[in-house]
Order: structure tokens, then sequence, then C-alpha cells
């Protein structure tokens, strides 16, 4: 079970966003999926159909009550096939009141002790964290392993980044909790040349912590948020499903879950090449379960012209087997056109046959 806390002290980067369409994505994917909201304003409970004042119970019975810890299946809700939700409510705001005469060591374990009882249960919980760096906050690090951190595409953000880094490092130093933390852009126009520019910034300073995966503006994200759906569901093809669906396929990619069918490495590699043809683009790469997902690993590129197109032809040098792959096109993930299949949920696949 992969707990991932989305944490930013920024509001307004996209926390709640990311949570509920990549649980949505994911879910759409077949895999068991819990969202737990952990935003006293219960943005992700909103965002999944659910009004907070008409839940008996919400996160705040489960972590405030003695033995709490065997109570957090009880007020799950049913969202949709593959994805429940833990809700939250206001009175969530109490919770660092309520809890103020024990150690800060005990406070900081209800989550990560209610969560152990689900252990096999999911395949993925994604904690939706409020605007702060608070006791509820520190209740998610402590029960994730793993950290996104959404980072809108401008210079102020950047530097808010760097500071919440420095506080999850000191927090993770204190608890002596390994994570692993990375940051996806996010709110990118990539029309603008600000926008451009301040994601190569992203890019280069945070490196190989960055997501491949970025999620660009998208007003049906904001449509879908209103009908309490994830994007998935309300607009497949639009931006804002691809984009999540892509950051779905990196993260299931990262975890190292095994393809549909893994290659023979017994047998003596072939000589594999591809092509991806694009008047517009500037920088295409090419990543798959061949390689780890890795854009480019082990990949030799040509770039010629045809026409007046520019053409981006990429050796590979794979044994026999089925493989799944991405471009990725300026930063964003796309499918191959010319090899492509399309999946029950109606999303599209690349894949590359070796015979």
């Amino acid at each position: 079970m992969r707990v991932i806390a989305i944490v930013n002290q920024k509001g307004g980067c996209g926390k709640t966003t990311t949570t509920i369409n990549l649980a949505g994505c994911l879910a759409a994917d077949g895999h068991q999926v819990l969202v737990i909201d952990l935003d006293p304003q219960a943005h992700s409970t909103l965002g999944l159909g659910i009004d907070p004042e008409n839940v008996d119970e919400n996160l705040y019975d489960v972590l405030a009550e003695p033995g709490g810890d065997q109570r957090l299946n009880d007020i799950l809700v049913d969202v949709e096939e593959n994805l429940d939700l833990a809700p939250a409510g206001i009175v969530l705001s109490a919770l660092e009141q309520r809890l103020a005469s024990e150690p800060i060591e005990t406070r900081a374990e209800r989550l990560r002790a209610a969560l152990a009882p689900l252990d096999g249960t999911y395949d993925y919980v994604l904690l939706d964290c409020p605007p702060s760096v608070g006791l509820l906050t520190f209740n998610a690090l402590r029960a994730a392993s793993e950290v996104i951190v959404p980072l809108e595409t401008s210079q102020f953000a950047i530097h808010g980044v760097e500071k919440l880094l420095e506080t999850i490092g000191l927090l993770v130093e204190r608890i002596g909790h390994d994570l692993t933390v990375r940051v996806l852009p996010t709110l990118y126009d990539g029309r603008t040349r600000y926008a451009r520019e301040t994601l190569g910034k992203i890019r280069e300073r945070f490196k190989d912590m960055c997501f491949d995966t970025v999620i660009r503006s998208n007003v049906k994200l904001r449509e879908a948020a209103a009908r309490g759906v994830p994007i998935v569901r309300y607009a497949r093809s639009a931006n804002g499903a691809i984009d999540h669906s892509a950051l779905a396929v990196e993260l299931e990619a990262l975890g190292l879950l095994a393809g549909d069918e893994l290659p023979n490495l017994d047998e003596a590699p072939r000589e594999v090449v591809v092509r991806f043809r694009d008047q517009q683009a500037s920088d295409v790469r090419i990543a798959g379960d061949f390689n780890g997902w890795v854009p480019d690993k082990g990949v030799r590129s040509l770039i010629e012209s045809e026409g007046g197109t520019r053409v981006w032809t990429k050796i590979l040098q794979l044994p026999p087997g089925r493989y799944e792959y991405r471009y990725v096109v300026d930063g964003e993930w796309r499918e191959d056109p010319d090899s492509s299949e399309t999946l029950p949920t109606g999303l599209a696949r690349s894949v590359l046959v070796v015979r």
C-alpha cells in the first residue's frame, strides 16, 4: 500500500485538484484507491461529490478519540468503483487544540495508526493536506512514504517550495522517517514565454525530484470539481484528464509496477526504430517500461526534417516482448499517434511489440 501525501503550505497550487484527479485516474486503471481529506475546508470531500454537512462522522472522529485506529473503516464513503473517501469537516481545525496535552510524538502517530488495519486493502492512499505545516500535515508526513509537492509555474512559488522542502527535511530528521519527495509542475500555460522559462527553472532546480508530467491549466478541471467528479469521468479527452492520466502512469512506473507482459531478457535484443513528427515541438524524448520510464535513457536520438516538419528518430535495442511507452514532448506526456490501443476506460496507451 503506497501512502502519498500531497503537500504545499501555499494555497491555490493544485493540491486538491491533484489529489482528486490522480485518484480518479488510478481508480480508472483498476487500482483500489483511498482519498483521505485532511483539510478542514473539506475541498477533496466536496470535489468528490460529498457534502461534509451531510456526513455523520468524519476524520476528526477517528483522529481525536482514543481507539480511533480501529475506526477509520467506519467513516469511509464509497465514491465510485475502486475509489473511497475519508471525509473532512470544519471540526478538523480543532484537532490540534483537542490533542494539545499529548506529546507531539503521540499526536503525530494518529493517522499512521488508523491506516495500519487497512494495509493490503488499497493500492494507493492519497492524503490531501491543508495549506499549512501543522499537526494535520505532520500526521500525513508521518503516515506517508512518498510526498508530492504541486508547484505552480511561478517564481514566487519556487521560493516557497524550497522553504517547504527545508521544513520537510527538518521534520523527517526529527521523526526519523524517510520520505521520497517529488515536485509536480501545475497550472502550466505553455503559450506564455514566462511559463516556459519558469518550467525550465523548476526542472533545473529540482532535477530528478521533478516529475516529467506537467499539469496544464484547464477549465475542465474546475468544471469537473464543481460537479463533484474526477476529470477522467467528466471529460476524459480534456487536457486535464490527459495530464493526470500521464501522472498516474508515471507514478505507477516509479513504483516499479509490472507491465502486462515482461520482456524475455534471455533473447538477443533487436534494433527498434520509432519516429515522432511534430512541426511545433522543440524537444521530444521517449520513455517506457524498457528504460524504467526515464526519458531517453539508453536511447539514441536523431533529428531530421521532412518537408518542413521536424522528425525525431529514436533507436532502441530491445529483446522480444511487449512494451508500453509514451513520448515526452516539451515536458508533456503524449501517446504515439501511430501506435496506440484503447483501454476499457476510453483512454489510450502506446504499445510497442518486438518479435
